[in-house]
């Protein structure tokens, strides 16, 4: 699945594109893994002030130079902010659909945007 992202550092509620791409599976454990090193996932509330929060906070997570990495390709403040989320979620599959909390939306956290970014969607089974 491709997201596409709008702004260097971006908030993209991915939840209902990954519960599109869910496997057939009852019961059991999804997945989702974003396939890139500058970008991250997150399961939080996907409120419209709280991902203006987020992406304020992300932005202030890392000085934006002066970082050896930087002499390659000048991004190293964003392999250093998606570090701290991690590239990966796991959420548990009840009935066939993602068993999400009320206000849990599942974030893909865009730190080296605009991009277009690869995401992968994984079920395993629970064992009976």
């Amino acid at each position: 699945m491709n997201v596409s992202t709008e702004h260097r550092i971006d908030v993209v509620d991915v939840t209902e594109r990954v519960e599109a791409e869910l496997p057939a599976v009852d019961h059991g454990l999804c997945t989702v893994f974003v396939e890139h090193t500058t970008a991250a996932l997150s399961i939080n509330e996907a409120e419209p002030h709280l991902v203006d929060d987020i992406e304020a906070f992300v932005a202030e997570l890392s000085a934006s130079d002066g970082w050896k990495h930087d002499a390659l390709d000048g991004n190293a403040d964003s392999h250093l902010r998606s570090s701290l989320f991690g590239r990966s979620v796991c959420v548990p599959i009840r009935d066939g659909k993602l068993a999400l909390g009320t206000w849990q939306s599942i974030l893909l956290i865009e730190c080296d945007g605009p991009r277009t970014r690869s995401l992968s969607v994984t079920a395993t089974p629970s064992v009976e």
